[in-house]
Parts: structure tokens; C-alpha cells; sequence
């Protein structure tokens, strides 16, 4: 394994969006992209930086979003939480096949495809050099994986929370409908509170600033800014106290 260069995070929590694994297609997995993804990771992980990571379910539970709209919030929180899991064991199955040793832990029990999630197993883990998936978000419904991914890196002691999104960090409007639209460099967690720009949900940005995490949202689909994130290049947008 290269070297870890010196300005690199000892450990970090990298947020990967479902929706990215998406591509273009509407909903689902698109195999080119969960195979680019998994080399983008491979790159970061020879860094030396350890990495766990925490990936949404949009790209699965957007296909049977509108039949959970009339069901009970908690049923569909689970229902997300399982399809957190089908990401996790599909990056999973991407990583080791080119090398990298993974595991999965899942905070809702089923031992036959994952380990429960246990902190200081965790934590061994990536102190031998493997990759940590925590899947299933907190357990809980109600609550989100942005919150899932700030609550883990707090736990596991992480230098940074990676937002990896597909936008190139935080605008003070939609850049989609405003070509005007201004990125900040970096901001703190209270003007992201004030501005409710919206980056997480007021639950995981309160986390992050009680346990002082800082985080770096940037675009996951530009070829190396996973590696850049990971070892230390300041790209998007950068929030800290």
C-alpha cells in the first residue's frame, strides 16, 4: 500500500448519495457507475487514509416511494434502511472484487449477509486496513443518512465527514435554476444553520457541531476528488465551526 501523504484525514466518513449509483437511469443500480465508484474508492483507500462509509437508498426506495406515501412513517423508514443495505452489499461485492478488503456492519441485525454493528469491532476493523460499510442508517426511523453518516464518523472518531453529492459544493441558490448562483469555499455550521441551506438535515449539522466534524461536500462523479477529498485538497465546499 502507497504511503499515506502527510497532509492526508487519518480517518475519514465518506456520505455517498444512492442516487449517484443511479446514473441515468430513474431508479436502481447502474453497474458502470457502481464499478467507477468502487475504483474511485480503491484509489482513496491506497492513500493509506481509513475509510468508512455511509451510502443513502434513494436510488432503490425512490421506485416504491409512491406507495410509501400513504404508509406509516416508521414502516417506510425501515423499508429506506433495508435498501441502504442492497447498496451496501452491492459496493461491497464492487470493492473486493478489485482488492479491497470490506466489511459491512448493519445496525439492524441479520447476521447471515452482515455484521451487527458493533463500535469498537468497527474501528479494529479499519485499523487493519479495511473499508467499513455501516449500513441499515441508525436503526431508527425518523431519522436520516445524512444523520446515520454524522453520528458513525463521530463514533468512530473520524477527521471529516466527506459529503459526496453530485453538485461541486454548497450554493447559496439552486445553480440548477440560477446560473448566477454563488458557491461558498467554506462556511460554518451556524451560517449553515441561518442560511438553511439545506446541505443535511438540522439533526446531522447539530451532530457534526457538537462533535466538531467537520465537513467537505464535493462531487462524487469528477474522476479523483474522492482521492483529493481523502487526502486533504480542499474541493467544494468546506464547513467547520
Amino acid at each position: 500500500m502507497a504511503g499515506r501523504r502527510r497532509n492526508a484525514f487519518k480517518r475519514v466518513l465518506l456520505k455517498l448519495s444512492g442516487e449517484v449509483l443511479k446514473g441515468t437511469h430513474r431508479y436502481g443500480i447502474d453497474a458502470s457507475v457502481l464499478q467507477h465508484m468502487a475504483l474511485e474508492i480503491k484509489r482513496a483507500y491506497r492513500s493509506g487514509t481509513e475509510i468508512g462509509i455511509v451510502i443513502g437508498g434513494g436510488n432503490i426506495f425512490r421506485g416504491v416511494s409512491e406507495s410509501a406515501r400513504t404508509m406509516d412513517r416508521s414502516s417506510a423508514d425501515h423499508m429506506g434502511m433495508l435498501a441502504t443495505v442492497m447498496n451496501s452489499l452491492a459496493l461491497q461485492d464492487a470493492l473486493e472484487k478489485i482488492g479491497v478488503p470490506t466489511r459491512v456492519q448493519s445496525a439492524i441485525q441479520m447476521r447471515q449477509i452482515a455484521e451487527p454493528y458493533i463500535r469498537r469491532r468497527a474501528i479494529r476493523h479499519l485499523e487493519k486496513k479495511r473499508v467499513v460499510i455501516f449500513a441499515a442508517g441508525t436503526g431508527n426511523p425518523f431519522f436520516s443518512t445524512d444523520t446515520a453518516a454524522a453520528l458513525r464518523g463521530s463514533e468512530i472518531n473520524a477527521d471529516v465527514l466527506l459529503k459526496a453529492t453530485k453538485v461541486d459544493g454548497v450554493y447559496d441558490r439552486d445553480p440548477a435554476q440560477y446560473p448566477n448562483a454563488r458557491r461558498y469555499v467554506r462556511l460554518t455550521y451556524q451560517e449553515v444553520i441561518e442560511k438553511q441551506l439545506g446541505i443535511m438535515d438540522l439533526t446531522a449539522i447539530t451532530l457534526c457541531m457538537s462533535n466538531n466534524l467537520p465537513i467537505l461536500v464535493f462531487d462524487a462523479t469528477v474522476c479523483g476528488n474522492i482521492y483529493k477529498a481523502v487526502t486533504g485538497t480542499i474541493i467544494g465546499t468546506f464547513i467547520q465551526g
